[in-house]
């Protein structure tokens, strides 16, 4: 009667023991796809991360600017030339003054002495064109080292650039040097070739004004004949 009982609670633990135990699975392939997937994961988001500091490394504006300075290197060129005295660099100013000290031809009803003060004016302007053409020659020089080093300082900002966004500003600020220095050589050509006009028109002005001296000292009346004078009435 104990063996028959005993042999049922066994059979009933053996029956019972499925359902309440735990029962671990390794699945050697779904591991690895696990890890696989978690690696290209982090990955990506690694790139995401590079991408972002890329992209501040590309805004980041350069810390230099030489605009101001060759802003007032240009400016200082402009002020010798609308200081210049002389003949107007304004188009109507200069074009009512060269048709009155620059005559194609002198008029009957202008004097002997306003041709020479006209003769002298123009001397005068030439010697302001020569002036000026000058000045500006001076300044150009003296803009020179202050471009070499501004340009020096370009290239170096340049070489170290950490982004896009610096290197197109250091781009922009070598293209604004360059078209600066074309700037200033129109300037000085415009000065050289302003004295060089000056001087040609006061020559062909000198000429002119010989041509009228001579006409009216040679005069518009007739000839003079000699006569025989009697101072005796005989």
């Amino acid at each position: 009667m104990k063996r028959s009982l005993l042999a049922c609670v066994v059979a009933g633990a053996l029956t019972a023991a499925p359902a309440h135990a735990v029962l671990t699975v390794f699945d050697p392939s779904n591991y690895s796809q696990n890890i696989l997937t978690a690696a290209n994961t982090l990955e990506t988001i690694n790139n995401q991360v590079r991408q972002l500091q890329n992209d501040a490394l590309n805004l980041t504006k350069l810390p230099f600017s030489a605009l101001q300075q060759l802003r007032a290197r240009t400016q200082a060129v402009n002020q010798l030339i609308q200081q210049a005295q002389g003949l107007a660099f304004s188009v109507q100013q200069m074009e009512a003054d060269f048709a009155r000290l620059y005559p194609q031809e002198y008029s009957a009803t202008i004097s002997g002495s306003q041709m020479a003060i006209d003769a002298r004016t123009r001397w005068r302007n030439s010697l302001e064109a020569l002036r000026t053409a000058a000045q500006v020659q001076a300044q150009a020089v003296k803009n020179l080292p202050a471009d070499e080093q501004t340009l020096a300082d370009l290239v170096d900002r340049s070489q170290s650039a950490v982004g896009a966004l610096q290197a197109v500003q250091t781009t922009n600020q070598l293209l604004a040097l360059q078209a600066r220095q074309a700037m200033q050589s129109q300037q000085l050509k415009a000065t050289q070739d302003r004295a060089s006009a000056m001087e040609q028109a006061r020559q062909v002005a000198v000429q002119e004004r010989s041509r009228e001296v001579r006409r009216r000292f040679q005069g518009q009346g007739s000839v003079y004949t000699p006569q025989a004078v009697n101072f005796y009435g005989m």
